[in-house]
Order: structure tokens, then C-alpha cells, then sequence
């Protein structure tokens, strides 16, 4: 870590939690804590930290409600938020990344899981002491089918990845102009591609035709993902030859039960690509 102490909000009605929280986290970081979402918002008036803990279950303002008014305002914004709640269940992460969380860690914590959390976000440098276990992570990967994920919304990408984690090595580019590029890196053959209908620079119907132009991906099952599901948006992908279309926001269980079904259509089921 460098000489400067970074700033950490920490907001939960609990106040037990709160003080553990500081207790935990002070002999790395300047850490002010607040009981309400109000009270941090008191805070952001006087301090900028680098990066937010925010509860989700609080009894007046939800951490949900928060992290939207956190977003909704420009002096706020960019200011990382890791969600800290005792609610782990794949919809609520789900909905804490597409709101903009960064990272999502449940409770009891650690101070370790904690400080590694933080430093990876802040960090780019850091890898921490748990290197032996991303490295088994890593291997574990290569088993299983590659989905590729196109959204120029990151934090999309990471509830993308989410959602699907456990079953498919999930790719993500949030540059879509930059896709020829982006495969003659990848180490594996995308076997599914996930793309959001309006995106800068080229939009997911051009680049579903440029997908179709590449020999190997000419019948690549293609699923698109936009928060406009009118009937021509589904009528054109249709016609396209899109294998499927989901709404945003998305349910994990959805996401994962149409990535399955269309790699089941491509390949013989076999265990290689369970439900």
C-alpha cells in the first residue's frame, strides 16, 4: 500500500457491525462509518473516499435505493461501491452489479476478504495472497464452454458473468468495435455470443452480421440483450437469425436456462454441458 491512507464509507444500520467493520479495517485504511444512507450522503459533503461499503437491508433508505441516487449524481458517481449484506442469494448480486456495485461481499466477513476486496479494486497492481487459488480457478475454467459477452456498460458484463459463472468461462469486451481483435486473443473458441442491442461506434445488429461473416461462427448460437424489447427490436432479431432475445433486467436463472438450451441445440447433450 502507498503512504497516503485511503478513505473508506462504511454504511450499515447496525451498529455493532459498524464497529467491527472500523476495527477491522483502521490499521489500513481511514475508515468513517455511517448508520443511514442520509449519514453518508452528510459524509460525501466533507470527504471523498475511495471506495464505498454499503448495506443493502436498512430500514429507511434500502442500499439499492442508495447506489442509485450515488449514481444518479455526477459528483458521486464514479466513486466504487462494494456491497456488504448478509443477503447472498444470485438475484440480489445480480441486481447490486447492474446497478453499478463493483464487488459484493457477504457477511460475517473477514478483515482479510474485506482488505483483499478493496485493494483489488484500488489496485490494479495487487494480487493479494490468494493467488493459488485464482490460479486453480483459472485451470477449472478450461472445462467449460466459452460464452462471450458484448455491453458497453461494464458493470453489465460483470452481472453477465455473474449469472453464469459456475457453468461457462464468460468473456467480456465492452469495446464492440474492437471484436476481430479482441478473439484472435482469446485462448478458447467462443461456443455462444451475448450482445447488447444499442452500443457507440457499432450497434448489436452490425455486429451480429460481422460475427456471421467469421467462417467458424457462422452458426454460433447469438443471443441478444437489451433493455428495449419492443416487437421490432424482436422482429429484426428474428430475422437476423438470432437464436434468442432477453429483456433487461435480466433473472440469473433466465440467462442461464437459454445459454444452456442453445449449446444443448449445438452440441449431443452430454455432460460436458450441464442444465
Amino acid at each position: 500500500m502507498s503512504g497516503v491512507r485511503r478513505k473508506v464509507i462504511f454504511v450499515d444500520d447496525v451498529n455493532f457491525v459498524l464497529k467491527m467493520g472500523r476495527l477491522k479495517l483502521q490499521e489500513y485504511y481511514n475508515v468513517f462509518i455511517a448508520n443511514s444512507v442520509a449519514r453518508m450522503f452528510e459524509l460525501l459533503e466533507r470527504i471523498t473516499p475511495d471506495v464505498i461499503l454499503l448495506d443493502i437491508n436498512m430500514p429507511d433508505v434500502d442500499g439499492f435505493t442508495a447506489i442509485k441516487q450515488l449514481k444518479a449524481n455526477p459528483r458521486f458517481a464514479d466513486i466504487p461501491v462494494i456491497f456488504l449484506t448478509a443477503k447472498s442469494d444470485e438475484d440480489s448480486v445480480v441486481q447490486g452489479i447492474s446497478l453499478g456495485a463493483t464487488d459484493y461481499v457477504t457477511k460475517p466477513f473477514s478483515a482479510f476478504t474485506l482488505y483483499e476486496r478493496i485493494e483489488t479494486l484500488l489496485d490494479p497492481n495487487y494480487h493479494g495472497a490468494m493467488q493459488e487459488e485464482r490460479d486453480l480457478q483459472e485451470a477449472k475454467r478450461d472445462n467449460k464452454p466459452c460464452v462471450v459477452a458484448v455491453d458497453d456498460v461494464p458493470h453489465m458484463l460483470r452481472s453477465i458473468q455473474y449469472a453464469l459463472r459456475n457453468r461457462f468461462d464468460v468473456e467480456m469486451l465492452s469495446k464492440p468495435e474492437m471484436l476481430e481483435e479482441f478473439l484472435q486473443k482469446l485462448k478458447k473458441t467462443p461456443e455462444l455470443f451475448i450482445l447488447d442491442f444499442n452500443m457507440p461506434i457499432i450497434n448489436g445488429y452490425d455486429l451480429f452480421l460481422k460475427i456471421r461473416e467469421i467462417p467458424e461462427h457462422e452458426l454460433t448460437p447469438i443471443i441478444f440483450l437489451t433493455s428495449e424489447g419492443t416487437i421490432d427490436n424482436v422482429t429484426v432479431a428474428i430475422n437476423l437469425g438470432a437464436s434468442d432475445f432477453i429483456v433487461k433486467p435480466f433473472s440469473p436463472a433466465t440467462l442461464r436456462e437459454k445459454v444452456s438450451k442453445h449449446l444443448y441445440a449445438k452440441h449431443v447433450c452430454t455432460e460436458e454441458y450441464p442444465m
